[in-house]
């Protein structure tokens, strides 16, 4: 990679960064975006959808159509302002996920669009970072018929460069013990709703992971208490509510149904169960022809994906997805969160190397 193209993307990162956007206020980076992309020969218009863009960067090749996918959001995390210091850039989202949109834009801007045999669509959405049902790619599918069509989507989440195959889906469910309040000093007037769960806490804390192979992959189904809280009555009083949140993640031989039916059965009749947030697993789609040749421009490895990305939202609607990113995966949601630009730098190779078939 010459000095010009590596400057080209560490300066278009470091750009990216300095446009704060947290989860609900991507409109400044959008338009920045939009306005950016704008200055190149695009095979049809930009297309809007709240604060995501669906970019038809190039068309009717004759070839595959891969579409490259990318969240605007950042977690709303401390960091200073953005800068690269030596090998690294810093800044809110420079993991997670704006090295896989510099990745992006800088590949619409260096390369030859005749040196590509495939139709390719760059996908810049919002709110990726919050519920499933708030996510902003779900709109832009359903709004963007071409979106379905695509042979493949590669969702450029960090991933130190190694190919994450599919990905786990992810049940929320807060779970509500109920009890009968009384003063501390006389607690057996009361009933006590954190020590009815905690025969239920015991039995999550003991559960193993459950293992699945496919596709030669291991994925495990684990199920996680993440957060307790009672009723807030006052540190005299007996509660009479204890509320937990649930997470359970699930391998992609599993279904979003069978899994809110087994969440039910462990809870059994001693508490109320509330789903709040269901997010469906995805297959890994290892034997796919263009991610086998994906695996073979120099990629650091294949790894099932345990988390949950929007891959899963491509699969429920029959399109084979991927996750590879050059971000590094342990910065993501960091405080002062920073990502190594030779990643970057090795993630834009391996990408236009699988592009251009070079």
């Amino acid at each position: 990679m010459s000095d010009d193209v590596a400057r080209h993307i560490s300066d278009t990162l470091l750009w990216l960064c300095s446009v704060d956007s947290p989860i609900g206020e991507e409109r400044a980076l959008c338009d920045a975006v939009s306005a950016r992309l704008l200055r190149l020969k695009l095979a049809d218009p930009i297309r809007r959808y709240g604060d995501s863009l669906v970019i038809p960067w190039l068309r009717k090749t004759g070839g595959s159509h891969i579409a490259l996918v990318g969240h605007l959001d950042t977690v709303r995390t401390e960091n200073g302002p953005a800068r690269i210091d030596g090998d690294r850039c810093f800044g809110a989202g420079s993991s997670d996920m704006k090295s896989g949109l510099a990745v992006m834009i800088a590949l619409a801007e260096r390369i030859v669009p005749t040196s590509i045999p495939h139709d390719v669509t760059l996908v810049f959405y919002a709110r990726e970072e919050g519920p499933y049902a708030e996510n902003e790619l779900g709109v832009v599918l359903a709004e963007d018929s071409e979106l379905s069509r695509v042979d493949l989507a590669v969702c450029m989440e960090p991933s130190d460069n190694r190919l994450h195959l599919g990905c786990a889906g992810s049940i929320h469910a807060r779970v509500t013990f109920e009890g009968r309040t009384s003063h501390s000093a006389r607690p057996w007037q009361g009933d006590n709703a954190v020590y009815k769960a905690a025969p239920f806490l015991t039995e999550i804390a003991a559960r193993s992971p459950v293992e699945s192979v496919i596709e030669g992959l291991i994925y495990r189904t684990v199920t996680t208490v993440t957060q307790a809280t009672d009723g807030g009555r006052g540190r005299n009083v007996v509660p009479d509510r204890f509320i937990l949140n649930v997470n359970h993640r699930f391998a992609p031989d599993r279904t979003l149904e069978s899994e809110q039916m087994l969440l039910r059965s462990l809870v059994a009749d001693r508490a109320l169960v509330e789903f709040t947030d269901l997010s469906p697993a995805a297959p890994p789609s290892a034997s796919h022809p263009l991610v086998q040749r994906l695996i073979n421009c120099g990629i650091r490895g294949v790894e099932p994906k345990q988390a949950w990305t929007d891959v899963a939202r491509f699969a429920t609607r029959g399109v084979t997805a991927i996750n590879f990113g050059p971000g590094e995966n342990a910065q993501a949601h960091q405080k002062n969160e920073s990502t190594s630009l030779a990643l970057v730098y090795e993630g834009y190779r391996i990408i236009e190397r699988w592009l251009t078939g070079t």
